[in-house]
């Protein structure tokens, strides 16, 4: 059993889906970009959520994520406000972006980082289907102010990557990455 530093619910149905034993624990981190490649930002900013909670659990293997939306090299978090995610969704609209996802491990007193990334095309909006899907209450809390595994998932036209990784967790690079660390995601039961 492993540590999901995270407190996001889509985080943690997207690990129930591949049968991995783990509980959740939401580590007080403040994410921030402090102008860097947002790359960089956010495996540092993983990085931090699973080093905050392996401090307190030195026992446990522990994964921490952060997810961005990019566009022209401007990184999205999480609106803060339902104008700021018709903002992002005016940006958004129309074009190609990018979602970064870092992820981290941290075994055995040993930190294992890489990034995922996947290209996402929307489709043109109107102001009235930003305001309505904006009504919905859907985009808070969501990277980009939207969420493919949602509402959302009519706007877009196109998606070239991990479609895990767009809802907030790349499975595979989390998977492969547990390997690298040995971290044993699910338990398994050898009487089947």
């Amino acid at each position: 059993m492993f540590i999901l530093a995270s407190a996001s619910p889509r985080r943690r149905a997207l690990l129930r889906q591949i049968g991995a034993q783990f509980v959740s624990i939401t580590p007080a981190v403040d994410e921030v970009s402090d102008g860097e490649r947002p790359r960089d930002a956010v495996i540092r900013n993983a990085q931090a959520k699973a080093c905050k909670v392996a401090q307190e659990y030195p026992e446990h293997a522990v994964l921490g994520a952060d997810t961005a939306v990019v566009l022209s090299g401007m990184a999205f978090g999480k609106p803060q406000d339902a104008a700021d995610a018709r903002r992002m969704l005016s940006l958004l609209e129309g074009r190609e972006h990018t979602v970064l996802t870092g992820i981290a491990w941290v075994a055995d007193g040993r930190i294992y980082t890489d990034a995922a990334e996947t290209r996402v095309r929307f489709a043109p909006l109107t102001e009235a289907e930003i305001a309505a899907y904006v009504a919905t209450g859907e985009p808070m809390g969501k990277a980009g102010g939207y969420a493919i595994q949602g509402r959302a998932a009519i706007y877009i036209e196109e998606l070239h990557g991990s479609f895990s990784n767009v809802v907030g967790l790349p499975l595979h690079a989390v998977a492969a990455l547990a390997r690298t660390a040995g971290v044993v995601m699910e338990e398994t039961d050898a009487s089947a």
